[in-house]
């Protein structure tokens, strides 16, 4: 940990232990409410809930005191930025099986006729909001990064090189 880090919001022990149980909880109540037997709604739920604790399980390692909470937030905005391109890249993929290994939809038939009518994919509000969302998330990683290079450029502290030679 460096100087800059101590007091700038490191994890305490009991924070990292509350970050370590929210994850965990998170993916255990995402199990009950699949295998539940009561209602669809809370099946699907539970499926949701099964893709946030699977993308927040990457935050274990953070999950350590000391570590910065700038560093914990800094890794949940870039796995939600990765999920949000793969979501894109899927969508696109299955656009594109469709135009090469489906038939096209029958223009005579009502089923044929709604397919047809359909708006397509990349219409769609959602995929325009997902790829919103990523190109937020890249734009304030970027700033951050630029923001926190141009704040240790002036501040006068000798970073010594652990590099042979120098």
């Amino acid at each position: 940990m460096s100087r800059h880090d101590r007091g700038h919001g490191g994890l305490s022990p009991a924070a990292a232990r509350r970050l370590e149980y929210a994850i965990i909880g998170l993916g255990v109540v995402a199990l009950l409410l699949i295998f539940q037997p009561f209602g669809i709604a809370l099946f699907t739920a539970g499926g949701v809930i099964v893709i946030v604790a699977a993308l927040a399980n990457n935050l274990l390692p953070l999950a350590q005191p000391g570590v910065p909470k700038r560093s914990v937030v800094k890794a949940a905005m870039i796995v939600a930025m990765i999920f949000c391109l793969v979501l894109l890249a899927a969508i696109a993929a299955a656009h594109l099986y469709g135009q090469f290994f489906l038939k096209p939809p029958d223009p005579n038939t009502v089923t044929g006729k709604a397919q047809l009518g359909a708006k397509p994919w990349y219409m769609h509000g959602f995929t325009w909001t997902v790829a919103a969302i990523a190109g937020v998330l890249a734009c304030v990683l970027m700033l951050q990064g630029r923001r926190r290079g141009g704040s240790e450029e002036g501040s006068g502290e000798h970073h010594p090189s652990t590099s042979p030679g120098e």
